[in-house]
């Protein structure tokens, strides 16, 4: 299997593009990491990976989306990018996450990356505006990857996000993109209407067959004001997930990224253990994409980013609170305790439309990727590896107990949480469902 993978990195991807890949990802983005964890030991925290959503417009409609598409358009102009991405080098960081919105809908966005031919960049893009010439200049600049999203099958993707003709377009961006022999991944966000098509060998094995060299199945996370969660997998699909990835990694000529489980199976949240925060559109620096309260903002003169990440209260105690809590997401096993965090600092609503912390006291305790007794260990020797060194918990989790506030030992006990963050002590209709696909496994 790994020679195969070889084979088809070296005989379908651009050289060029490959050592950009192999020296600005792979050799400078490992140097971040060791220095990561460098910086923890000493107390410091500057994450290795940022993500960074460049602009709040999209072109779609997608179920459960929290990212305020339909407001006016706010961007993170070329003057503020270039000095977020110039501090960060400075700190040896080099990769990065480039969200939105769709970040294509940045009129300057090639231009934006061009200016860094030393850093990596992952573009999170629906694909839709990938046209041949686009993907000239993407080849062209070498030192970015497009991670296009596919939600499912013609049917499934036009009502996931919310218009007509959603998949052919999209199939046509990554085509424009293989065409060019650009270094190219899918990702797709697991869901009730997804996980039967896409979940598949057969999807894996038509990704191989069209060139994508990487793919990644996210799990559909219910947050913003039309959170949707009817459409979140229960813990024996998010299992069942976690299995065959596994499984296809150790058969598969393609890469697999996951963000949620170490070399031995064991849960973690990248936010927790300091390994990436996010920078929202209006520039204000947050946990994760999906934790939309902050403190701090790059547009503040006067300090470094690393400086507003490394000297933040609130983020701090939000790694320290998650880590105590849960080996998952707090935002979904206890967002009471994320709620009163947010009071507590006195952390800003930084979305459009201002409702994000009634929405949060609203949500309900539901497990996330934290299913303790069920891990499954990686097969794979070679991920194995690698998390062993760049991607685990870095020791954030060691001597916590989570058989007490994380949402698997409360759904366990039958307890729920009301919207003020009182313990009720009854089981709801959520916790009897997802009680039974614990127990089930």
């Amino acid at each position: 299997m790994y020679l195969r993978l070889a084979k088809r990195i070296l005989m379908e991807s651009d050289k060029r593009l490959l050592w950009k890949l192999f020296y600005n990802m792979g050799l400078k983005g490992s140097r971040s990491v060791q220095l990561h964890k460098r910086r923890m030991k000493k107390g410091e925290y500057f994450p290795p990976f940022l993500y960074v959503s460049i602009i709040n417009s999209c072109n779609l409609r997608c179920q459960g989306c929290w990212v305020d598409v339909a407001h006016k358009q706010q961007r993170i102009e070329p003057e503020a990018f270039h000095r977020l991405v110039n501090e960060s080098k400075a700190e040896g960081n080099v990769f990065f996450g480039i969200v939105g919105g769709e970040p294509f809908m940045h009129s300057g966005l090639l231009d934006m990356l061009a200016e860094h031919p030393d850093c990596y960049f992952q573009v999170f893009t629906n694909g839709h505006f990938i046209t041949d010439e686009v993907a000239k200049r993407l080849r062209k600049l070498g030192n970015v990857t497009p991670l296009i999203s596919v939600e499912g099958n013609e049917i499934v993707s036009d009502e996931r996000r919310g218009r007509a003709g959603v998949y052919d377009k999209t199939i046509d961006g990554i085509q424009n993109c293989l065409n060019n022999k650009i270094f190219t991944g899918v990702c797709t966000s697991l869901c009730q209407t997804n996980i039967d098509d896409l979940l598949q060998e057969s999807w894996v094995d038509r990704l191989i067959e069209m060139g994508v060299m990487y793919t990644w199945f996210h799990v559909y996370r219910p947050m913003g004001p039309n959170s949707s969660p009817d459409l979140c997998l229960t813990p024996e699909q998010q299992l069942r997930a976690r299995k065959f990835v596994v499984e296809m990694r150790a058969k598969k000529p393609i890469i697999i990224v996951d963000a949620y489980f170490d070399g031995e199976g064991g849960a973690l949240c990248p936010a927790a253990t300091g390994i990436t925060h996010h920078i929202n559109p209006w520039g204000d620096v947050e946990p994760c994409p999906i934790i939309q309260f902050s403190t701090d903002s790059i547009h503040e003169e006067g300090r470094t980013i690393k400086e507003k990440i490394n000297g933040s209260a609130f983020l701090r105690e939000f790694r320290e609170l998650a880590a105590d809590t849960t080996r998952g997401c707090i935002v979904l096993e206890r967002p009471d305790l994320l709620a009163n965090l947010v009071e507590k600092h006195g952390a800003k609503d930084v979305t459009a439309r201002k409702t994000a912390l009634p929405e949060l006291k609203a949500m309900t305790v539901r497990t996330s990727q934290y299913n303790p007794g069920s891990e499954v260990p990686e097969k794979s020797w070679a991920y194995r590896i690698a998390k062993r060194f760049f991607f685990n918990d870095f020791n954030v989790y060691k001597g916590k107990d989570h058989s007490k506030a994380s949402a698997p030992a409360m759904i366990q006990r039958g307890e729920t949480i009301a919207a003020n963050g009182s313990s009720s002590g009854q089981t709801s209709t959520l916790v009897e469902l997802e009680t039974g696909s614990l127990n089930s496994q």
